[in-house]
């Protein structure tokens, strides 16, 4: 007997390291937004991905909030929220931003202990349900049975079968009547503009609004520079160098939006015309240009010439406060680092990624298993074993322009943090404004900026403020009752 139950013991152990298919445990809260109390229904679990023969190849794991004092649900807003990489997990969003319960962390975004939630009166779940996903690979999703990673992993990959997960959760929850909304970060931009398209395409699913949060370039290829080009970083450089107060007094002691407009114009008149030149632009212009890019980033002259006038962003992390014995972060240029020398070209890690993961993993495995009850020894990924990752036929962001064509409902908001340098506040414009070059949609477009980085929410003034913005955009993007989709 005592054999017996030891094997049963090591049975069940091996069974919680598997990832059952389809499950779902359901637990009630409530939280206090605005000052109204909001009661909702949690729902956490897994939801399969089947495969061209209706088996099943992999589970997806979600959390899914529902309001519950609600008579009906087909006016209101349901959101998909994505995180990116590819490979994070869907805790940055779900623990910072949007839901009901945020992780502790100080004003600004650093850790503090002891970890955990607590309620975040700035959630939107006062005014949509929200539900996080977590692709292949990401938190405790997994590949199931005879699944095979070429069938997740790529840009389109991706996209094609999320399009089919979402179809099957929006039917499973009775959601085909509401206003649906699509929110990426990072990675998850492209995912969720894709999206845009092959639900729209594929699914016959019609979209209210895709909300981009630091979004990439979405493989778009427009006739100026290339998104990420280093010249469209000058602005970011510009509120970075303000940040650390290393700009000259007529320019720190100004407004940060004030002097982006200056920067901004700056870049787009007169050193992106410098830099079409190359190595055969006159001497005194590269002199003009030089100085004038050095007032702005902060940085000496010699430094910006030394680089042909296009500084790169991993020279700026480690450069501009290399005398104070400091890095700065890359998604979150507010954050220092420091090396292990001040000598070289590149800093040693990211000071930012490092402060996040620091504060998120443990308030994200507490939530789920200790709060929710959703029980597993799987190690959740905050960022999961996806690559290689299939970066071939990247259209997202014509995917987008696409689908807005053919949906006069749907609307776009980007959201950027003027302090990130990855993805930067500035290409995020540029992005923005080439997705539609014909220019007949731009109306339907719309930018927020904030003082902080790629993660605009974890200081908490832009939390508030940015979730503000998205009741601002669902409003904007709901049609009145009978206004027909036309043009």
């Amino acid at each position: 007997m005592l054999l017996l139950m030891s094997f049963t013991a090591l049975n069940l152990h091996a069974q919680d390291r598997v990832l059952p298919a389809d499950t779902t445990i359901t637990s009630f809260d409530e939280v206090m937004i605005k000052g109204q109390n909001v009661p909702y229904q949690v729902d956490v679990g897994t939801q399969p991905v089947y495969g061209e023969e209706d088996e099943i190849i992999a589970s997806l794991f979600y959390t899914y909030y529902k309001r519950t004092d609600v008579d009906n649900d087909e006016e209101r807003p349901i959101f998909i929220s994505f995180n990116g990489g590819p490979g994070a997990g869907s805790l940055w969003m779900h623990l910072g931003y949007t839901g009901p319960k945020k992780l502790i962390i100080d004003d600004e975004g650093y850790p503090i202990q002891p970890y955990g939630v607590e309620d975040n009166p700035h959630s939107i779940l006062d005014v949509a349900d929200i539900v996080f996903v977590n692709p292949v690979n990401t938190g405790l999703s997994r590949i199931l049975n005879e699944g095979k990673r070429e069938q997740f992993f790529g840009v389109q990959e991706d996209i094609t079968y999320l399009a089919q997960w979402i179809d099957n959760f929006v039917s499973r929850a009775e959601r085909w009547r509401s206003p649906k909304y699509l929110i990426g970060e990072s990675y998850g931009t492209p995912r969720v503009s894709g999206l845009a398209g092959q639900l729209q395409g594929s699914h016959w699913m019609f979209l209210n609004g895709v909300i981009l949060v630091s979004p990439t370039g979405l493989g778009m290829d427009p006739e100026g520079p290339t998104p990420r080009a280093s010249v469209l970083k000058l602005p970011y450089y510009a509120a970075t160098a303000w940040y650390h107060e290393q700009l000259p007094p007529e320019l720190q002691n100004r407004e940060l939006t004030d002097l982006l407009d200056e920067v901004e114009e700056y870049t787009v008149e007169e050193f992106l015309p410098a830099l079409t030149y190359g190595g055969f632009i006159d001497e005194d212009r590269k002199s003009e240009v030089a100085s004038q890019v050095a007032y702005y980033s902060g940085l000496s002259e010699q430094f910006v010439r030394n680089y042909n006038l296009a500084v790169p962003a991993s020279a700026f992390w480690k450069e501009l406060l290399r005398d104070e014995g400091h890095t700065i972060g890359r998604l979150d240029s507010r954050y220092k680092g420091i090396d292990r020398e001040d000598g070289g070209e590149r800093y040693d890690y990211p000071a930012e990624y490092s402060s996040w993961k620091h504060s998120f993993t443990p308030a994200i495995n507490h939530y789920i298993r200790d709060v929710l009850g959703f029980k597993t020894e799987l190690q959740y990924y905050v960022s999961g074993p996806v690559r290689p990752w299939n970066r071939d036929g990247n259209t997202t962001g014509e995917m987008l322009r696409g689908a807005m064509a053919e949906n006069p409902y749907l609307n776009v908001m980007v959201q950027s943090g003027y302090f990130d340098g990855a993805t930067d506040y500035f290409t995020a414009k540029y992005v923005m404004w080439n997705i539609d070059p014909s220019g007949k949609m731009k109306d339907r477009f719309s930018f927020e900026g904030y003082e902080s980085g790629h993660m605009m929410y974890l200081r908490r003034p832009d939390l508030e403020t940015s979730n503000e913005h998205i009741r601002e955009f669902i409003r904007k993007s709901a049609p009145e009752n009978g206004a027909p989709a036309r043009y």
